[in-house]
């Protein structure tokens, strides 16, 4: 006799061995105890997790000489005709293939006749959102008041394609994702079955990535078993047969990502490719490391969420104090992007390195998450280099009493000098660009600063700034208070030390004042860059 596949040979035979579904088989099992069967079910989920089976166990145990609790026995000739697939009384049709309305039409004039043995004749259309609009039409009435010994089970993955009419008929149940503690149980009864040892991490990674479907699970497992057979299966097995890598490379991937070693990440993927493994499997497998990472990063409870050993969780701990919430958002957000884009690529190892490039460098991105992480750099930068490094790499941009000193805590570094005083050719510029180092002054500062003219003596030595007279200014600038605030704004963004004098009638009468027009200021060359804060290397005016 041919190989059978484990998921053919251990299907569920009675609603007792269905896994993960207890609130499909209780309610089904109590309709049949009470013989309250209805007309038509839809059975709708993702694959693998129960919904042709559970229709075939319902097909048996309405037409079951001695139902067991609501199970079918078995024993009975009715039983074992319709396991076998001889019996009339269950018609299984594949919508796929038979979608069209001649199909349906067979099917209605079918129904009028009484099964030959049994109660009931039942109808399991598989994929039922494959048949036409006319087909569905079709199904209408027979679905809705079908003969009493009639039964319809539609079974789909996809129940948004299915007409509103349809679904209003029929009794509907959700599968629902398998847990990795049901499949992974369910593996370890159907290995000791079969003979086979296997590592309790090497069944628990093959029940991950059946992701909630018992049937891809036992397809894993078969493979896996097939590749080692007479062997152990062990943890590091099944990551060969599945082109899947160790979570330790994903702990040394995220550390050199934080650290923004690009280069490692690529020696890492290229040591990975070299062994054989999947980029597809490499992508989820990453992102759902992340995941982990956020989980424990947020929550009190992680043991309770993150399936993994108290070893890799106490890991997960640390590493996940070496990020912020944002930088995990923002990796698993690329990720997530590149398994979408990866799926039909052709060149499926240029986009991943490009991916891992862009974790490295959140520059090269301009979403907000991004931002946040080149800013987690720079302070990781400033915290960990000391001031002497600032000073050598900024060279003369520490003479201005800027630059690296504000970049650098002041907890770590030593009296600043005093600011220098301005120079004539420094008053010249700040007259020439008053309105640019208003801008950053708050909103009522910056009104009344907006309706002064600056002046400056280009005779006098000393660093005084006049501000010429005006009701507005006599009013509200005259205070010690208003006064130093103007001069601190000029400090802040010129790093000069300058006197701020409002000018009177007398002081008006002097003709060595000046101010600056822009004619003469574009006329002379005078510089008049504005300091933003991403731009803390340059000074105001140079």
């Amino acid at each position: 006799m041919s190989y059978v596949a484990l998921y053919r040979k251990f299907r569920p035979d009675t609603f007792e061995q269905v896994k993960g579904q207890d609130h499909i088989v209780t309610t089904l099992k109590n309709q049949v105890k009470t013989e309250r069967i209805g007309h038509a079910y839809l059975f709708c989920g993702t694959r693998g997790t129960g919904k042709t089976s559970v229709a075939k166990i319902l097909a048996r145990a309405v037409n079951c000489e001695n139902p067991q609790d609501g199970s079918p026995c078995g024993e009975c000739s009715m039983c074992r005709a319709i396991k076998a697939g001889n019996s009339m009384n269950v018609i299984e049709i594949d919508a796929a293939s038979n979608n069209g309305v001649d199909n349906i039409r067979e099917i209605r004039e079918e129904v009028t006749y009484r099964p030959t043995q049994g109660k009931y004749k039942v109808y399991i259309i598989d994929e039922v959102h494959m048949l036409s609009t006319g087909a569905f039409n079709a199904l209408l009435k027979t679905l809705e008041e079908p003969p009493s010994y009639v039964i319809f089970i539609l079974a789909t993955t996809e129940v948004h394609k299915i007409p509103v009419t349809i679904l209003s008929r029929c009794q509907r149940y959700d599968f629902h994702r398998i847990s990795v503690d049901t499949v992974a149980a369910r593996l370890s009864e159907l290995l000791e079955k079969e003979n086979v040892e296997a590592e309790e991490k090497a069944i628990r990674y093959v029940a991950k990535a059946g992701d909630g479907s018992m049937r891809d699970a036992l397809s894993l497992l078969d493979q896996c078993i097939a590749f080692y057979l007479g062997e152990k299966l062990t943890y590091d097995k099944v990551l060969d047969v599945l082109g899947a890598v160790d979570t330790e490379v994903f702990s040394r991937l995220f550390r050199l990502s934080l650290e923004g070693n690009a280069g490692g990440t690529i020696q890492i993927l290229e040591d990975m490719i070299a062994g054989g493994r999947e980029l597809n499997q490499f992508v989820a497998d990453f992102t759902w490391y992340l995941r982990n990472l956020m989980i424990v990063k947020t929550t009190e409870n992680a043991e309770d969420t993150v399936d993994m050993s108290s070893e890799n969780l106490e890991r997960l701990r640390e590493e996940a104090g070496m990020a912020e919430t944002e930088t995990l958002m923002r990796y698993i957000r690329i990720l997530s992007d590149l398994s979408n884009q990866i799926r039909y690529a052709v060149q499926k190892r240029v986009l991943v390195e490009i991916a891992l490039i862009k974790l490295c460098r959140p520059a090269m991105e301009v979403n907000l998450d991004s931002l946040l992480d080149r800013i987690r750099v720079l302070e990781k930068r400033i915290e960990e280099a000391p001031e002497k490094d600032y000073r050598e790499s900024k060279g003369t941009a520490d003479d201005s009493g800027r630059g690296v000193q504000s970049l650098i805590p002041e907890e770590k570094r030593g009296a600043a000098p005093p600011p220098p005083k301005a120079a004539p050719e420094d008053l010249q510029k700040i007259v020439a660009g008053w309105k640019y180092l208003i801008a950053g002054a708050e909103s009522f500062v910056k009104a009344i600063l907006a309706s002064t003219t600056p002046k400056y003596d280009p005779q006098s030595e000393e660093p005084v700034l006049y501000l010429e007279n005006t009701h507005l200014v006599s009013e509200n600038i005259k205070t010690p208070e208003k006064i130093e605030t103007i001069r601190q704004l000029i400090l802040e963004k010129t790093g000069k030390e300058v006197e701020i004098r409002i000018l009177t009638d007398a002081d008006q009468k002097n003709t060595a004042l000046r101010e600056i027009t822009v004619d003469e200021a574009i006329r002379d060359k005078i510089r008049m860059d504005v300091v933003t804060e991403e731009d803390t290397d340059d000074d105001f005016f140079q």
